[in-house]
């Protein structure tokens, strides 16, 4: 009685008359199985298998409810940052954590840049949105705004209607940039990209009003107040500009910087990765640390205690989880995220 290949989908209500039984019968064996007998639970799979019927049909299902129970994580990363990035793994494993518990599932979306980007928004057959921080400029932020589903940036920017998660970066990259550049007569900084073009450079002094994403713009902030602080005029300051958060981009950007006639004595870093990437290169040109040369990290990574790195300790799976809870409805307005330095060999005491 099994189906052919060119036959219309077996229904439910044809196991239910296969197997003698009423058709919420059927249905509770496939949804709430405890309030089924056993002798009437077998009856039904045992007539499913005759027909070739292989379960309820999910995304039918969904239409029904109105809810698919899955998020979508927008990732403005290549889809392998998601799993390689020790802190965007960290921050997957907490919205995971959530999801687990509510019984939703989770949906990665990767936004590379394309033309194609925000239309690809509206397809997601997700129940609401949590970002990986972007920019101030991404087209896919209207398309969620659009979209009127549950949505949670984190790290910025801040856009109405959708919540925000993250820590004070501004006051974190303050703390941790007074304590790199303390004794510093020429500090630096490597830096995440400044835009969407993810242009890798070195430059003096950015404008932080030229700089579209909001994390990168709200540390680089934090560093000059703490340089105008030791009298460090921000013009001054050498800014290694990162494509990407990648150790072996900041290696070589460190070594251009050790280069210059006037080599920078400190150096903020805005991710443990790239501080690790500084600490080789300073290594490689011969540089003691932290006697010639201060280094700080961010993250509090299992790379900043193993490499001896002063550091901002945040948690990126809490922050995961707070936003799957934002994206659930369970919490609409969280507060800051909470932050602390950790002080360790790599700068001057």
């Amino acid at each position: 009685m099994k189906s052919s290949a060119g036959s219309k989908r077996v229904t439910l209500a044809q196991v239910a008359e296969l197997a003698g039984v009423s058709l919420m019968t059927a249905s509770y064996t496939y949804n709430r199985p405890s309030r089924v007998s056993d002798e009437a639970r077998s009856k039904v799979l045992t007539a499913a298998v005759q027909l070739g019927y292989g379960g309820p049909d999910a995304s039918a299902r969904s239409l029904r409810r109105g809810s698919t129970r899955a998020l979508g994580v927008v990732m403005g990363e290549h889809l392998s940052y998601a799993f390689e990035d020790p802190q965007a793994a960290s921050f997957l494993a907490g919205i995971a954590d959530v999801c687990a518990d509510a019984g939703y599932c989770m949906t990665i979306l990767p936004i590379t840049g394309a033309s194609d980007d925000a239309a690809r928004i509206p397809s997601a057959a997700v129940d609401g949105f949590i970002v990986w921080t972007t920019s101030d400029d991404d087209p896919i932020l209207q398309a969620i705004q659009a979209m009127k589903r549950p949505a949670v940036v984190h790290g910025g920017p801040a856009i109405p209607g959708l919540g925000l998660v993250g820590i004070d970066n501004r006051a974190a990259a303050h703390a941790v940039g007074a304590v790199a550049f303390a004794g510093a007569e020429r500090p630096a900084v490597v830096s995440f990209p400044l835009s969407r073009a993810r242009i890798g450079t070195i430059m003096h002094g950015a404008d932080a009003r030229d700089v579209l994403f909001p994390v990168t713009r709200e540390r680089l902030e934090g560093y000059r107040q703490a340089a105008e602080e030791i009298d460090i005029a921000w013009h001054r300051v050498p800014i290694g500009v990162c494509a990407h958060n990648d150790a072996a981009e900041a290696e070589r950007i460190t070594a251009t910087l050790l280069s210059l006639p006037e080599p920078p004595d400190a150096i903020a870093a805005m991710s443990d990765e790239q501080a690790a990437g500084v600490v080789r290169a300073a290594v490689a040109a011969g540089r003691a640390i932290p006697d010639d040369l201060a280094i700080t990290g961010w993250d509090d990574a299992a790379t900043a205690s193993h490499l001896g790195l002063t550091t901002v300790a945040q948690s990126l799976r809490e922050q995961g989880a707070a936003c799957a809870r934002v994206a659930l409805g369970e919490a609409p307005n969280p507060p800051a995220a909470p932050w602390s330095v950790v002080r360790r060999g790599s700068t001057r005491h």
